[in-house]
């Protein structure tokens, strides 16, 4: 049974509802959350009333992202980015979930996803500071974006910069799996990946950037063309279409 946050804390975390708000269920009525329901519902595609129909509430028990769908991680304008293009990246350490190998695999292949339509390069590193730094955490872990358990938010990842900037957790507490039995690590290390490089979320059904996880085949994964255009806007195209 995966354990959600409240409807309230999913506006908050998600789409920048005030802290300071009341509790949900004795506000509705209450613009700020009508006007961030909306918000939601169209960002998703939903039919926009700014109540908590089913169709809203089912989206809000989708596990997902943990990057707001709104706010800083904005992919246009404005957007971070990386000024250089060889990257170097290090696995801090390893789900037990997974053979350390298939971690490996799982990781490279989500990189190659990103590099295929770019002139990025991304090189692994197995001691020291990197450009970005992934890691298996829970709960608490020290980037004040603390994650729930089982279910909810799977991972998070920060944008370019100093400091945490570029680094992907993913939480510890879900079952990481290389096939669709539990979550894909590849499917959400590659989404992650994404907001390392600056890209926000797509309402795009479909796109690796939707914020919600959907499960998909792997085998000849190709990026979709939403996120295509996405990472090409920062980062133009591989080098081989250049010379085309």
């Amino acid at each position: 049974m995966w354990v959600f946050f409240s409807d309230q804390k999913y506006l908050e975390k998600y789409y920048k509802l005030k802290t300071e708000a009341e509790p949900i269920f004795k506000m509705k009525n209450s613009k700020p959350i009508t006007d961030k329901i909306r918000e939601m519902q169209e960002f998703f595609g939903l039919k926009v009333t700014g109540e908590l129909d089913s169709n809203t509430l089912k989206v809000m028990k989708q596990p997902r992202c943990g990057i707001p769908d709104v706010g800083q991680f904005s992919t246009f304008p404005r957007s971070p980015r990386w000024t250089k293009t060889d990257l170097k990246y290090r696995i801090w350490n390893y789900t037990p979930d997974m053979e350390p190998a298939d971690v490996d695999e799982a990781i490279e292949k989500a990189w190659n996803l990103w590099s295929s339509v770019t002139p990025l390069k991304f090189t692994r590193v197995y001691e020291g500071n990197a450009d970005i730094m992934i890691s298996f955490v829970a709960g608490f872990h020290g980037d004040f974006f603390s994650f729930d358990g089982p279910g909810g938010t799977l991972a998070h990842a920060f944008a370019p910069g100093e400091g945490f900037g570029g680094d992907a957790h993913f939480d510890e507490d879900e079952y990481w799996t290389k096939d669709l039995k539990g979550f894909n690590l590849f499917l959400v290390a590659a989404h992650e990946f994404g907001h390392s490089l600056g890209l926000g979320h797509s309402n795009v059904l479909g796109s690796l950037m939707y914020p919600a996880y959907l499960q998909t085949e792997t085998r000849n994964y190709r990026l979709p063309q939403d996120d295509v255009d996405g990472i090409q806007t920062l980062y133009g195209k591989e080098e081989a279409s250049l010379c085309l």
